[in-house]
């Protein structure tokens, strides 16, 4: 009888852990996931108008339906990294690439997806809130806003209009969240990827790039000094 008062005992002890642990891990949940939807309706707030007297480029937010595939809703750990890619799609419009990324929910082909997607006339695309991850920059998807850039052909260099608003969309992120041109960086330097390909084959267009955004970054904290 008292064993059996003892091993009742024991798993009243052990359910009440597991109670515990799991109130925990849903509490955590909760407040995470109040934690990015406040950041998101936040950033909504401020909209494109208001950004780009902070020194953006326009930003038509047409954003992913949460899935799985593509906007998983995964809060962001916070924010180190702006991540520049090249789509590897030579001719494909901005819109061309959100679009691809929205059909994953219904294809299931794959997972990936960027925060914006930068046109060849130079508009700008934005896919996913940058409170949350997107599936573009592997193990740094935690810390890392990506930026994915059209091209015209195979050698992946921008056109000049590309070029001018990844510099700007890219400088704008870096005083939105406190960075520098050192923390842009692009997808070669996390996995090794010939990506965006130009500007790992020609590193001095890569160090230009970061030439022009260090500076562009300099006007756009001028710029918000005085709004």
């Amino acid at each position: 009888m008292q064993r059996n008062n003892r091993i009742i005992l024991a798993a009243c002890i052990v359910t009440v852990f597991v109670l515990i642990f799991i109130s925990m891990a849903a509490l955590k949940y909760v407040q995470e996931k109040e934690a990015m939807e406040k950041a998101v309706i936040m950033e909504n707030n401020s909209g494109p108008t208001q950004w780009q007297k902070e020194g953006a480029p326009y930003i038509d937010v047409q954003l992913l339906t949460p899935n799985e595939y593509s906007r998983p809703q995964i809060a962001m750990n916070e924010v180190k990294y702006i991540a520049i890619h090249y789509t590897a799609n030579p001719g494909a419009t901005a819109m061309d690439n959100r679009n691809y990324f929205e059909n994953l929910a219904s294809t299931h082909e794959t997972k990936v997806s960027s925060h914006f997607v930068v046109g060849l006339e130079g508009e700008v695309v934005q896919c996913i809130p940058t409170a949350e991850i997107s599936y573009a920059t592997n193990e740094r998807n935690v810390d890392t806003i990506s930026i994915e850039c059209c091209h015209m052909d195979e050698t992946g260099v921008f056109e000049q209009a590309t070029y001018d608003s990844v510099v700007k969309l890219a400088a704008w992120l870096c005083t939105r969240f406190n960075l520098t041109e050192e923390n842009v960086i692009r997808h070669y330097d996390v996995t090794g990827k010939n990506c965006p390909k130009y500007y790992v084959e020609h590193s001095d267009a890569w160090d230009q790039m970061k030439a022009d955004i260090a500076a562009q970054i300099q006007e756009d904290r001028i710029l918000q000094e005085n709004l």
